[in-house]
């Protein structure tokens, strides 16, 4: 075993570690330095980055246009408060935003991490209804198989059989969470549902192609489709969860484009940043928008995070931004789905294996039962890889920019755990 670090010898006994059961976990391996589709261990190794650190790096580690943006930005202003203030960063981010969204998303609200992104669009939702003089719009009709974050209005529209919060069953506030429309009988059934309780809902909620953490599902472009028909014929608002999807992930650069649906609200994270520093949005139709512009005080959005819309995650959201420009990631994100289908389609014959199942730059092995995660990660890191699977799933999201070689390092270690 190599040698631990001081640093972290002497801060593991403080450091609360996510997602972690910490009396029984191995230690985490100590990272170095990062680059391109690599992890560098403090020992020397390097390991292939199976999940472009959670989802986040899609042009890869330390991507050096995107660092020297958040170096010329670090000289000039690390932070400016946007209450009363405004910045260049911000404001152009915004304006990019507004341009590459779909339809009349036009207003966009930032904030620091993907599931207070959530929390502010429900907010909006309740707000719009509020403000157009509504009442007992107060809850959310989510899915099963969903997942939305860690904190709390957004932990209630997580799946609470399958999510990550039973535990809290009883104290969170319910709210609707059932089948998505996947065929006629059930697009039939959430018909009859919302005919009966569209009166208390204030928005439909779904993460659009992909259900990420709550198993990595995948569904078709007419589920979202048809969420868009009840939505409009229920007056219920919509809202895309995009934080995972979002930047090209499944192959356009939003997946509710890619269905040709406008939400009323999406939420982006992850990516935005090109997995360099914490930033997400809200983003709103100018429907929704106009029903907060008021000479009312009261009708405004009372939200305002201190770090949202700073300065230096806007500059790695536009360096960002810049790269996805030439269309290039297209042909990048196509190469990744076909090679995750070649080098993980033998993992069919394996024992204990569901399914194998791949879109865009995502692939998935999902298992009978629950993995060990602790061992997997182990046995995937002496295979050179750094793969931390979820649940009954073993999934790759790499980096887009990553080589063919290293993709195959990624596909090998997967097949060498999953066929023994």
């Amino acid at each position: 075993m190599a040698e631990i670090p001081d640093w972290l010898a002497k801060g593991a006994p403080h450091l609360w570690r996510p997602y972690t059961q910490m009396k029984t976990a191995p230690p985490p391996l100590p990272v170095a330095r990062t680059e391109g589709a690599r992890l560098i261990l403090e020992d020397g190794r390097q390991l292939v980055d199976g999940l472009a650190n959670w989802w986040t790096a899609c042009h890869g580690h330390n991507h050096p246009h995107i660092r020297a943006a958040v170096e010329a930005q670090l000289a000039k202003a690390p932070h400016v408060m946007l209450g009363g203030l405004a910045h260049e960063p911000a404001y152009r981010l915004a304006a990019r935003l507004a341009a590459l969204s779909p339809g009349e998303l036009d207003h966009v609200f930032f904030a620091e991490s993907g599931s207070v992104a959530v929390e502010i669009a429900m907010k909006m939702a309740l707000q719009f209804w509020i403000n157009r003089g509504v009442r007992g719009r107060t809850r959310f009709l989510s899915f099963l198989g969903g997942y939305h974050g860690d904190t709390l209005a957004a932990m209630t529209v997580c799946d609470p059989e399958e999510g990550m919060h039973g535990l809290f069953a009883g104290v969170l506030p319910a709210q609707h969470v059932l089948p998505l429309p996947i065929d006629a009988a059930s697009d039939a059934a959430l018909d009859a549902f919302l005919a009966a309780h569209a009166a208390e809902v204030a928005a439909i909620l779904v993460e659009p192609r992909v259900q990420g953490a709550g198993g990595m599902l995948f569904h078709d472009d007419e589920v979202l489709r048809r969420l868009r028909r009840l939505a409009d014929a229920h007056d219920v608002l919509l809202i895309f969860d995009e934080i995972f999807t979002g930047f090209g992930r499944t192959g356009d650069l939003f997946a509710c484009q890619g269905a040709g649906v406008v939400p009323d609200i999406m939420t982006l994270s992850k990516a935005l940043t090109g997995g360099t520093l914490p930033l997400s949005a809200a983003v709103a139709s100018r429907r929704v928008f106009e029903a907060f512009w008021s000479d009312d005080p009261t009708a405004a959005l009372m939200h305002g995070p201190t770090y949202m819309g700073n300065p230096l995650a806007c500059a790695a959201a536009n360096a960002s931004l810049d790269l996805f420009e030439d269309g290039a990631w297209r042909g990048a994100v196509a190469r990744v789905e076909a090679g995750l289908a070649e080098g993980l389609a033998p993992c069919r014959q394996g024992a204990g294996v569901v399914d194998v199942r791949v879109k865009g730059a995502i692939g998935v092995v999902e298992m009978e039962a629950p993995v060990a995660v602790g061992e997997l990660c182990r046995r995937f890191a002496e295979l050179g890889a750094w793969i931390r699977p979820m649940g009954k799933v073993i999934y790759l999201t790499p980096p887009f920019v990553i080589d063919d070689e290293e993709l195959a390092t990624l596909t090998r270690a997967v097949r060498t755990v999953v066929l023994g």
